[in-house]
């Protein structure tokens, strides 16, 4: 298994410590940002509780069966639970639905068949449905010795109470700046280029990292320099709009819409740089254009949704706040 960033580690650390103690959890929350490596940690955890014989390190040996069947994605203990296909088969789900969770709890029914234990992985958990959640429930409310669930998830809040209450929370957080770019380093990123992805990605060194693996900082300069055309009117909104929106990338654009805006208000009331970009002054209604991006960006996924019209509405209004700014700023 490859190695973990300090982050990722602590979360283990503290997991693998209750778990010498006794004291880990039949049902594992664990929760934070994407590209936190959530899913890095759950599998090297379920590696380690499905060992025969872990090492002094209280990590999976990787010799025993278990860890030969586990690392070939073959372990009968194992099950791993995310979209399905649909019934035509042509494409995924976009939900977990409730025979994946009766199956579970049949499954956890059975004896393990290498004698241990039974470990299953739901992946992203806030996409079980109602009806799934429900089910998913009545396992969590007849916890057996040496059966666990982990469920790995960006968005808690999704869940039911009635779920989270029921998990013990393994919690990814952001770390510190200096261990963040020290990271960063570590893969092979300049200082400098280290640095503009983490303010980018407000801290988030994971999402930094992908940011630069995929080259999406030139990205986000290309959506600054596109505000500041609509504004002045050499970009017609129509226009951008289709083409913010003409590939896979729709979602990131609107995000670092959204970001730059932030950032250049933050440096504006700080009475600093405006960050590349110029905002308007009626910040009632730059927070009503702020929030109008961020749920067109929540709705992105929804199919049947005129989402270019949105959009083309949102440019048309920031281009015109940029006149009403230019005039007021003509008009002293």
């Amino acid at each position: 298994m490859s190695q973990l960033a300090p982050w990722q580690q602590r979360v283990l650390d503290r997991a693998l410590a209750s778990h010498a103690e006794g004291r880990l959890g039949h049902a594992l929350l664990l929760s934070g940002p994407a590209h936190m490596g959530k899913g890095e940690v759950a599998d090297t955890l379920a590696a380690r509780l499905l060992c025969a014989t872990p090492g002094p390190d209280g990590l999976a040996c990787g010799r025993c069966r278990g860890c030969q069947l586990f690392a070939a994605g073959t372990h009968p203990d194992f099950n791993r639970v995310s979209f399905i296909p649909t019934e035509k088969g042509d494409k995924l789900r976009s939900e977990i639905v409730v025979d994946q969770m009766r199956a579970l709890g049949h499954w956890f029914s059975l004896t393990p068949q290498l004698g241990g234990a039974q470990v299953a992985l739901i992946t992203p958990a806030h996409a079980l449905n109602t009806n799934a959640s429900n089910a998913l429930l009545k396992t969590l409310e007849e916890p057996s010795r040496d059966r666990y669930l982990l469920l790995v998830t960006e968005e808690p809040g999704r869940l039911p109470a009635t779920i989270r209450s029921r998990c013990q929370r393994l919690e990814f957080r952001t770390p510190p700046r200096e261990e963040a770019l020290a990271w960063l380093a570590a893969k092979g990123h300049g200082p400098q280029a280290a640095t503009r992805a983490l303010d980018a990605a407000r801290g988030h060194p994971g999402l930094a990292a992908a940011w630069l693996d995929e080259g999406r900082l030139a990205l986000r300069g290309e959506v600054v320099a596109d505000l500041g055309a609509l504004a002045e009117g050499r970009r017609q909104p129509v226009e951008l709009a289709a083409n913010w929106l003409a590939d896979e990338l729709g979602e990131l654009r609107l995000r670092f819409a959204a970001e730059a805006v932030l950032d250049a208000v933050s440096g504006q009331l700080a009475g600093g740089p405006a960050a590349g970009l110029t905002v308007p002054g009626d910040f009632p209604k730059l927070s009503a254009w702020f929030d109008g991006i961020n749920r067109l960006r929540s709705q992105l996924a929804i199919p049947g949704l005129r989402h270019d019209l949105a959009l083309a509405g949102l440019l048309l209004e920031w281009r015109s706040m940029g006149k009403d700014t230019t005039k007021a700023r003509a008009g002293r």
